[in-house]
């Protein structure tokens, strides 16, 4: 290998290590904004929506293989325009109100562009798959420059999660066609645990409005016994003379 292949590979190298931090360093963000979130709830409002997180930067392999695939050329620009999901964000939530919040706050509070938004929960995939997908473009600040990086964020609720995580365990490297039979054990049991979103969500209402009610009630009990106490004040020429006797 003579001097100019050497600089050549070495270029590469480092255009390549650029490239996929730049997808870390946007998720590192997100991050910290979910932290935020997490603890303001916590703190303020003594509720916390947000269950967990993960996320993840495909390797250099996958995404080698991904772009063989779609048949798209080893040119670091093509590929940052059609891969949108070499950086992913999973957030699990408590109920499904919660991921519509969320999704509401990382667009208005903390300023990010949204250039796709996939409703999987109004609208499921045929095998009952549910999440809410959006595609989100995170600012970083690199020493050479701004760079606006594409993250796919997933926003799902645990009982969503728990059937997404056992479905891609139980076909992962599954390359033949699943039996029809099998599919819809799938969706039916996507349907339960849609059904079980859906009971928990109201039970949670129904918790949260009898507690609001109670503090209302509490407030106006309150209200009442410092008005009475008003009532039985002694007149200000008696309390001038009780200071004098004593």
């Amino acid at each position: 290998m003579n001097n100019n292949q050497i600089e050549q590979f070495k270029k590469m190298k480092t255009e390549v290590t650029r490239f996929m931090m730049m997808y870390q360093f946007a998720l590192n963000e997100l991050e910290t904004k979910i932290e935020i979130l997490k603890e303001e709830f916590q703190f303020l409002h003594d509720y916390n929506p947000i269950e967990h997180t993960k996320s993840r930067v495909k390797s250099l392999e996958s995404i080698m293989k991904k772009i063989g695939r779609k048949g798209i050329t080893f040119s670091l620009e093509d590929i940052k325009h059609n891969i949108k999901d070499i950086a992913g964000l999973r957030i699990t939530c408590s109920f499904i109100a919660d991921i519509y919040q969320i999704r509401d706050m990382l667009k208005n509070q903390f300023n990010l562009q949204i250039n796709e938004m996939k409703d999987y929960i109004e609208n499921p995939k045929p095998n009952g798959y549910r999440s809410l997908h959006l595609l989100v473009e995170v600012p970083v600040v690199m020493s050479d420059g701004r760079e606006n990086v594409c993250v796919e964020i997933q926003i799902r609720t645990i009982a969503m999660d728990f059937w997404a995580s056992l479905e891609h365990k139980i076909f992962y490297k599954y390359n033949q066609a699943v039996p029809s039979s099998l599919l819809l054990e799938l969706k039916e049991a996507s349907d339960s645990a849609n059904k079980l979103d859906q009971q928990m969500e109201r039970l949670n209402r129904e918790i949260t409005a009898i507690k609001e009610n109670q503090e209302e009630d509490y407030g106006q009990e309150l209200s009442q016994l410092l008005m009475n106490n008003q009532q039985f004040k002694l007149p200000a020429s008696l309390m001038r003379f009780g200071n004098q006797t004593e």
